[in-house]
């Protein structure tokens, strides 16, 4: 009997008895007919204490179970992805060589810290301050893959405060290279992703901090374990993969971006100052390059011609024996040359900050001070052909595709851009039209015309840019008709997807696209070249660092042709190595200062020296 008492539940009383009293017999009319009535039945009865001989009873504790045990394990995996995204995040370096898989063995700082203040503060003020922090990692972790993109084509880090404009220069190449559909695509999805790492990064941080509260003894002991193992680094100097295991990589890269900040936004204060100093704009336009009266003068730019390609083992051999062969080939043709170093303000992209430093001289390496320029009135290298009188002025610029108005402010009289060279074949990768055929436009439209005066020019030479996939090679000159023969080579060409498959088909396509642009050049110069012909070819920058293996120099080979000895009398003074190649230990000048050297060496000389200086 008295087991019999304690097999029944006690009665319920009040309210609670009367709501599980009319629930007992409901959930035994139902039975099993109805699954979700009867689990809702059985959950009432339970908190009566009433579900005891309840059909279903036990197997709905089964699947609850169940479901628990699933939900735990979702639970745990969640958290777990989130530790690991933030610490990813904290761990990511800012330069793509130091992205391997040693870089993620480390222990960051700033986490142990942040992990610290967060258990330190109120319930409240702990969850704002976690979506904070959240936030704050995941911009810190877009600040770094801006800087990976930056590194991998420009060998620097992005700037926060002058760098926004070259993203549209970027949105350009990938319309030019992959159509408007794919820069629409990059701009719609950039947002989104910078949207989802933030998202990301904030919950993960509100995930854990929570975690961390209902653990609060558990955690303090982590943290200060951690801290422990962190500082233990520190002073025993422990190392993985060549770096410290403890890493204080964002407070660093917070640091130096702070004070990069500073020094940007008292960049336009330096530059407007320097700007102001010009020596040669008060020179009377009679006094301008009389050392070059009736001589036609060609500025021509070979896009990422830098000194890699003449000095890395990889390519020297080759671009050595053509400029070696030019040098003989010209000669032949009565053409001499001189040759040294500019230092460009830019590597690896950023063409027209390089055109606009050696033609301004001055030190042009944003986009800030570029427009300050352009919207200025200083006399430029060209501009001084122009301001003379003396000379037509045009311009061959292949590359350009849109208005640009800047042209009349480097003193062009004429402007043959991308639309205006009367070119009906493919393009070659981001090159809208081949360096020979360019240059056979020129000689059509400009250099071969009849009666012409003196002609200044400034041609930029495009077929060695980024990405050197498909490269063409030269045809017969006398076949280049409206360049439609370049269908059948491009067809022979490599994609970007082959070429770009490892370093070294790259390096060997970046070679090889160098060669094209000397030898159309040399070409040209030969073909069409006269005694009043001067020629001045030069670099504007460093290619990408997949090409020069990182290498943190930014010199660019420049030479001078002429076949008026006279002409080279002038710049005898310079140092510079005779032929088409600079030795290793020419003179090594800031792109900057060439335009006042030009102008003062081809100006009049003072007691009849025939010495540039």
């Amino acid at each position: 009997m008295l087991e019999a008492q304690e097999a029944v539940a006690p009665e319920p009383v009040g309210e609670r008895g009367r709501v599980a009293r009319g629930a007992t017999a409901w959930a035994r009319r139902l039975g099993g007919r109805t699954r979700i009535a009867r689990d809702l039945a059985v959950q009432v009865l339970r908190l009566a204490g009433r579900d005891r001989g309840v059909p279903g009873a036990s197997a709905w504790e089964g699947r609850a179970g169940g479901r628990d045990r699933v939900g735990r394990g979702v639970a745990v995996g969640v958290t777990v992805l989130a530790a690991a995204l933030l610490l990813a995040a904290l761990l990511l370096p800012n330069q793509p060589d130091r992205l391997t898989p040693t870089a993620f063995l480390r222990l960051p700082g700033e986490g142990v810290l942040l992990a610290a203040v967060l258990l330190a503060l109120p319930p409240r003020p702990r969850r704002v301050g976690a979506m904070a922090v959240g936030a704050l990692i995941g911009l810190v972790t877009l600040l770094k893959c801006l800087d990976v993109g930056f590194y991998s084509v420009l060998y620097r880090p992005f700037d926060p405060v002058l760098d926004w404009g070259l993203l549209g220069s970027a949105a350009d190449y990938l319309r030019e290279t992959s159509g408007r559909a794919g820069e629409l695509a990059a701009l719609a999805g950039a947002p989104l992703l910078a949207i989802a790492v933030l998202a990301l990064t904030a919950g993960a941080t509100v995930r854990l901090t929570a975690l961390m509260a209902r653990h609060r003894a558990r955690a303090v002991r982590v943290v200060l374990v951690l801290s422990t193992a962190w500082i233990t680094c520190v002073v025993l100097g422990l190392r993985s993969g060549g770096v410290p295991v403890a890493s204080t990589l964002d407070a660093d890269l917070l640091g130096t971006r702070v004070e990069q900040v500073r020094l940007s936004l008292a960049d336009a204060r330096l530059f407007r100052r320097e700007a102001a100093v010009d020596a040669f704009a008060h020179t009377p336009p009679g006094q301008l390059l009389t050392g070059l009266r009736g001589k036609d003068v060609l500025f021509t730019f070979i896009e990422s011609y830098g000194r890699s390609a003449i000095e890395d083992p990889a390519m020297a051999p080759r671009i050595d024996a053509v400029l070696k062969r030019s040098t003989e080939t010209l000669a032949a043709a009565g053409f001499r040359a001189r040759s040294g170093w500019l230092r460009s303000p830019v590597t690896g992209g950023g063409s027209w900050l390089a055109h606009s430093t050696f033609l301004s001289g001055l030190w042009i390496n944003n986009q800030q001070r570029f427009r300050t320029l352009t919207s200025s009135d200083r006399t430029t290298l060209t501009g001084s052909f122009r301001r003379s009188g003396a000379w037509r002025t045009a311009g061959i610029v292949p590359g350009v595709l849109v208005a640009w108005p800047e042209g009349r402010f480097f003193g062009l009289d004429h402007i043959y851009d991308g639309h205006h060279l009367d070119y009906h074949g493919p393009d070659f990768g981001w090159s809208q039209a081949p360096d020979q055929f360019a240059l056979e436009t020129f000689q059509r439209r400009e250099f071969g015309r009849r009666g012409r005066g003196p002609l200044m020019a400034e041609i930029i030479l495009t077929s060695s840019h980024y990405p050197w996939a498909p490269v063409p090679h030269l045809v017969d000159w006398a076949a280049l008709g409206d360049g439609s023969v370049f269908q059948q080579v491009r067809r022979g060409g490599s994609t970007e997807k082959e070429v770009w498959g490892n370093p070294e088909s790259v390096r060997a396509a970046y070679r090889t696209s160098i060669e094209y642009s000397l030898n159309s050049l040399v070409g040209f110069l030969r073909r069409y070249g006269n005694e009043n012909t001067v020629l001045v070819f030069l670099g504007d920058h460093q290619p990408v660092p997949t090409v020069t293996a990182n290498s943190p120099r930014k010199d660019v080979p420049v030479t001078l042709v002429a076949h008026d000895p006279k002409v080279l009398d002038r710049i005898s003074g310079w140092g510079w190595t005779e032929g088409l190649k600079p030795a290793s230990n020419a003179p090594i000048w800031a792109m900057n200062s060439f335009r006042n050297r030009f102008l003062r060496a081809f100006g009049p000389q003072p007691g009849g020296s025939g010495r540039g200086q």
